[in-house]
């Protein structure tokens, strides 16, 4: 089937405070993402990360400061913004199929919903999975098929919040693979927020990190060098590794000197 790729929207965070209570959680965040930019957020855990993101989706709003996508404030959830959590979230007693459908447009024809989750379902490797219940698959399907439901609404910003954090590292390197060739091909802005380093080495233009301490702000926004695919441990990256692990507060090990020759 073939599909047009959606427009990618740019994201404006505008001095974006969130309280709970006496307790601030964001403390004036400023971010820009551009069209089609894969940004990586960073930050300590309780930091705020969440948080950013659900008010990017238009699903909390902030206590002051704003959230443009597109251009457009946004004051609920945005019709081309989607979402997928660390867990799938998706309806137990539904196929994969039918879990799909439910990120399709209201109205779209029945025929037409047929042929797009078909279309997604081949496009995440679940083809042959239709007809299976969440209970009957991994939880690596379950999330191919949660990424599926938010590429069916064919988003501007495809918004990601830790969604691999709870797979083995086998299924969570190969996840990585299939985001990375899906954006691509889909053409949308992504949002990820990760607490791993070299995930965000590996998928993002660009890496933001939070502030540690109540009311965040960004500290650092970091350019990657490197253009194109990257491979774990690429090399290239090994400087701006350690550079975010050091903004990270991640003790750094070192290689023990060696004892001069006699």
């Amino acid at each position: 089937m073939a599909t047009e790729p959606p427009a990618p929207l740019p994201v404006s965070v505008c001095g974006v405070v969130r309280d709970f209570g006496a307790h601030s959680v964001l403390g004036g965040v400023d971010l820009e993402v551009a069209a089609g930019e894969v940004l990586a957020v960073l930050g300590p855990s309780g930091g705020g990360k969440s948080t950013l993101l659900r008010l990017v989706a238009g699903l909390d709003r902030p206590t002051a400061g704003r959230v443009l996508v597109g251009g457009e404030p946004v004051s609920g959830p945005h019709r081309r913004a989607a979402v997928v959590f660390q867990d799938a979230r998706l309806l137990p007693w539904r196929t994969l199929a039918a879990n799909v459908a439910l990120g399709l447009p209201r109205g779209t024809p029945r025929a037409r919903r047929g042929r797009e989750v078909e279309h997604w379902l081949g496009v995440v490797g679940l083809a042959g999975a239709a007809r299976h219940r969440p209970s009957q698959v991994s939880g690596g399907m379950a999330q191919r098929a949660a990424l599926a439901r938010a590429l069916a609404r064919r988003p501007g910003v495809l918004l990601l919040d830790e969604p691999f954090a709870a797979l083995d590292a086998l299924t969570r390197l190969r996840m990585q693979e299939l985001l990375d060739r899906v954006r691509r091909a889909a053409g949308t802005t992504v949002l990820l927020v990760t607490h791993d380093v070299d995930e965000a080495l590996r998928l993002a233009d660009r890496v933001a990190v939070l502030g540690h301490g109540p009311a965040a702000r960004v500290a650092a926004v970091l350019d990657l060098p490197v253009h194109g695919p990257r491979a774990t441990g690429d090399p290239r990256l090994t400087p701006l590794r350690a550079d975010l692990l050091r903004r990270l507060g991640v003790p750094q090990r070192h290689a023990p000197e060696k004892e001069p020759r006699p």
